[in-house]
Parts: C-alpha cells; structure tokens; sequence
C-alpha cells in the first residue's frame, strides 16, 4: 500500500514539475538567447536548405500536378517526426504535416509549390536557355518557399524539444497557387479553424512584411462551357448550333463591357476549347475568365455580369451553357502584431551578403530582359509595409482567403531579382542558384526568430486577435466565393505536365552526386552574354 502511495505521489510531483516547466516564463535577454540560437541553427543548415531547394526546382511541375515535390517535402518532414495528412480537401498533391509539443499556440507556416507553363530555363545563366524546351519551370520562385518553412520549423522544433516548449507546428503546401485553386478549399473544409496564427512565406527580392490592406485584388475563376449541335460545315451547316459561336459572343459582349470597368477593375481569359477540326461544326467550347476587383462586393458584381452575358450568347446561338468555379482569392488583408514582431526580426537578420557574382548575374538579367533600372540585388532593406490607404490594382493570391479566417502575414524573402516581368522564364534564373539559397537562409531566421517570440510570449496571440477582430473584422466579413458543392479542378495541367515529365526526369536534381544543381548541369556561375 505505500508503494502504491509512493508511485501516486511521486506521479503528482512530476505532474507538477511538467506543468511548472510548461508556464516557465521567459526574460527579454532569455527569449533573444533563444532567437539568436535558432537563427545559428539555421545558418548551420544552410546546406540542407539548399538542396531541397535544387530539389523542387528541378521537379518543375504545374498546378495539381506537384507529384515529385510534395512526396520529397513530405518525405522530409515525416523523418523529422511530422505526422502527414496527405490528399486534404481532395487534392491529390496536397498534404498537412503536424508536429505538436502539448499545450500551446498553433501556428501554419504555408507557401506554394507549383511553377509557370513554358518557363523552363538553366538557372545562374542570364540569357534565355530551357532545360527543356517549352517546358514548365519556375519562373514564379515557388521552390523556395517551402524548404524555407522547413528549415526554421526544424529549427524551431529542436529548440521546443530542448526547453519543453508547447506548441503545435502545422507545414502546408499552397498547390496550385498560379490558379488560385487550392486555399479557399482548405478554408471551406475548416483546415484553419483551429489555427491560432499563419506565416505565410513567397520568394521577393527584398526580405519583408507588411500588415493591413495590400495592393493587389482578389479574383473568381470561372469556366463557361457551351453546348450545341455538331454538323457538316460546309455541307449541313445549317444543322448545326455552333458552340464556338456562343463562346466567341460571350468574349465580345465581355470585350465591349470592359470600356466601362473601373480602373480597378481587371479580368482575362483565354478559350480552353474551340471545337476540333475546321470541318466540323464545334458541338463544345469554353472560355475561361478570371474577374478582379479590390473587393469582394467588386468581384462578385462582375461574376454576376458575366453571367448575364453567358446566358445572352447561348440565347442567341441556340445553345445550353453551364460554368464552373476552378478557384477564388479574397483581397488580402495581414496582421499588425505578427507584422511588426516579424519586422523587428527581419531588422535583426538584414539582408544577405551577396557576392560579385551574384550581383555580376541579376544585373546581367536586368539588362536582358531590359528593366528600368540595372542596380543588381538590394543592399538595403525595405521599410515595414504599412496599409493601403487607396487601393491598387495588381495581382492576386489565395493567401488572402487565409488572412481573412486566421490572423496571418506573408514574408517576402530576397531570393530573385528586382525588375523582372514576373511569370517569366528570366524569373527563374536566381532560383536555383546562391542568390536563392542566401535569401531562404535569411528568411528562414526571421521566420524562427518570430515563432520563438510568438511561443514564449502569450500577449503577442492576444493582441494579434485583438487586431483581427475589432479591427480587421469589425465591418467586413469573410464569405467563400465556392460553395459546398464545388470541386478544386484537380485534372487541370494534366496534359500539360505529362508532356514533358519524362523529359525533365533525367534533370531531376542528384545531391548525392553533385554538390549543387548548377554543377549538375554544367553551370560556371554566372553564365552572361559577353
């Protein structure tokens, strides 16, 4: 019987040690110890973070299609001791890896994954060489941001594992990005209603963050689809109901609409099916359309206008049409509190010493894609983005969905080169290159630094809600733009990317040959024009 008591009691002594350990507080001088360790811990990673980096680079795969590259992260990080939710929100190349430590704050670090259609180029060379031709590539930057999410977390996690820090890490992939088709799925599905806070991480040419409204608009994708009657076109071919026809009305009627767009306003499209052979009268035709405005209210009007402009063309062709939502992106609006504790960390780390060869490169490329200005990479930082007081027009990201269900930033990492058109082979030059790998190693610091600062100090969750929801949310509330029974398009890129896996996959990037995918492929950094 007294051993009994003796093991009850010595049970409730350790209990109340863990639970003692658990609410240990921490000083100032304790907490910055800690930062600058985890930054240390980075720094000495730097190698590791470069290969996965090479790695996804070399995948080159589009939207929905990340195959190689989710199954390498995931492979990653399952050894790391994440436990992985593969398939989330049915899609196949999506995935959620949890690492937990007991009670404490809940944090999503994200970042996309996906790259650009024919934007396949030999990086550290300043001039336009595919690794295939007409190939995909990563003319985005999208393979930086996720091995930077996995060298802080691991980072992070041997400090929390040491101190009996709690707290949960959660890693996810933004697929499908370039289609804004995957992050409002994730929200609708109820993936962050238990996240306490998102850092969110894209590839910049400036190491920075910013908080409130941004520039930029949110979007709805939308697929219009018409169907007729098919016929002889030259020998029945008042049997027939073309399709095509619908579609092409559709386009003018859009086309003498956008005279009267605001200057805000912005919309493309591209027809994604128009018929088969000129012979045949098409029975089948799409156009695809995405609709942008700085608001909600903005976007949905449009939607609603194209509509009405669908149904008049299949009015007047005779013909049936149906649409499909593929994706969606809110206006983005970020964080104060994690913005500025971030901040004073990206101030702490500043920007990476870049080398003669380094800046030798970016202005090569600046000079052959023909920029405003050929300064090179940055040597000063950026200032804390502050609100948009009048809003700009611009592109848009899913993120913003995110941002508008849990307090969330994006930090902008300096791995590419100012100037550039953006969706471009040129943007793919730094991205597997040291210019890349500098700029994920410095952001990867800030970002551990910062999950340190949001683990050891409870007020900083506090105030970041406190911000997201009597001022954020006070006046406007986040409604999804998909419904319950809209499907992500998973098949898109399908085609697209099975055209040419079989010719990158001798390109796959070997570290366990090759020092860096540069040396793998014959690069002498910087190749540029003489």
């Amino acid at each position: 019987m007294k051993t009994a008591n003796y093991l009850l009691l010595g049970m409730l002594l350790f209990s109340c040690l863990f639970t003692v350990s658990a609410q240990k507080k921490y000083s100032k001088k304790q907490i910055e110890k800690l930062k600058n360790e985890a930054a240390a811990i980075v720094e000495a990673n730097h190698k590791q973070s470069q290969v996965m980096v090479d790695k996804i680079f070399s995948f080159a795969e589009l939207g929905f299609q990340e195959e190689e590259s989710s199954k390498y992260l995931t492979g990653i990080l399952e050894s790391n001791g994440f436990t992985i939710e593969h398939s989330v929100s049915g899609i196949p190349t999506s995935w959620m890896a949890t690492w937990s430590n007991g009670e404490g704050p809940v944090i999503a670090l994200g970042s996309d994954v996906d790259c650009i259609p024919k934007a396949s180029q030999y990086p550290g060379v300043a001039y336009h060489k595919p690794i295939v031709e007409g190939a995909p590539g990563h003319g985005e930057g999208h393979n930086a941001g996720i091995p930077l999410n996995i060298t802080s977390a691991l980072a992070v996690k041997e400090i929390m594992e040491r101190e009996n820090i709690g707290g949960t890490l959660i890693l996810w992939p933004g697929i499908a990005e370039e289609l804004v088709a995957a992050k409002a799925w994730y929200v609708r599905d109820g993936l962050f209603d238990n996240i306490d806070m998102c850092i969110f991480t894209h590839v910049g040419n400036n190491l920075g963050v910013s908080w409130g409204p941004t520039r930029g608009t949110g979007l709805i994708s939308v697929e219009y689809l018409f169907e007729g009657e098919s016929a002889h076109s030259a020998g029945a071919p008042w049997r027939g109901r073309s399709a095509l026809d619908a579609a092409e009305l559709m386009n003018v009627g859009w086309n003498y609409k956008r005279e009267h767009l605001h200057p805000l306003k912005r919309s493309h499209s591209i027809f994604t099916d128009a018929g088969d052979q000129p012979n045949v009268v098409p029975s089948k035709a799409a156009i695809w359309y995405y609709f942008r405005d700085v608001t909600y209210e903005g976007i949905m009007e449009m939607y609603a206008e194209a509509n009405d402009i669908a149904k008049g063309a299949a009015l007047m062709t005779n013909t049936t049409m149906t649409s499909r939502v593929l994706g969606t992106a809110w206006p983005r609006h970020y964080n104060k509190v994690i913005a500025e504790t971030m901040y004073a960390n990206i101030k702490q780390v500043g920007l990476p010493e870049w080398s003669e060869a380094d800046q030798t490169l970016a202005k090569a490329v600046q000079t052959e894609v023909k920029a405003r200005e050929i300064e090179g990479l940055p040597t000063e930082l950026s200032e804390l983005g502050l609100p948009v007081l009048e809003p700009i027009s611009g592109g848009s990201d899913d993120i913003g969905d995110i941002s508008w269900k849990v307090p969330t930033v994006t930090m902008r990492f300096p791995s590419n080169i100012p100037g550039l058109p953006g969706h471009h082979w040129a943007n793919a030059i730094a991205m597997a290159t040291p210019i890349a790998h500098k700029g994920v190693t410095a952001g990867a610091k800030a970002e551990a630094m910062t999950l340190i600062d949001f683990l050891l100090k409870p007020e900083l969750l506090t105030q970041a809600w406190d911000y997201f929801n009597n001022e954020q949310t006070k006046e406007t509330k986040y409604e999804p733009m998909i419904t319950a029974d809209d499907l992500p398009p998973i098949y898109l890129n399908k085609d697209k990317q099975g055209m040419f896996r079989a010719q990158l996959e001798p390109f796959y990037y070997d570290e366990t040959k090759y020092d860096s995918y540069l040396e793998q492929l014959g690069v002498e950094y910087p190749m540029v024009k003489q």
